[in-house]
């Protein structure tokens, strides 16, 4: 059993840093955002490319308030309740298991 409980606890650690490194994503866009970007700059287009599908259905629920967009600090939200809620419950089922 202690087997699984190694695999679920390498499950959380990774999904951890995926959603601490796509929170960096977000704030990166968010600071970007506010200066004039070029639009053919590549890093510019990767942001765009991997924040947009997770802003874009967001920002049509809240949309503008007062001119800003709220979207970018709603995902950095819901990604610190995902790592408080689901990974520190998978770390601590691991532990129970082993």
């Amino acid at each position: 059993m202690f087997v699984a409980g190694n695999v679920l606890t390498a499950v959380a650690t990774i999904l951890d840093y995926v959603l601490w490194l796509y929170m960096w994503v977000i704030i990166a866009r968010a600071l970007i955002s506010w200066v004039n970007p070029d639009p053919w700059n590549p890093i510019v287009q990767f942001l765009d490319r991997a924040t947009e599908p997770v802003l874009a259905p967001i920002r049509g629920w809240v949309g503008w308030r007062m001119g800003i967009d709220l979207s970018p600090l709603i995902v950095i939200l819901i990604i610190t309740f995902l790592q408080i809620a689901v990974v520190q419950s998978l770390k601590e089922l691991a532990m129970r298991m082993n």
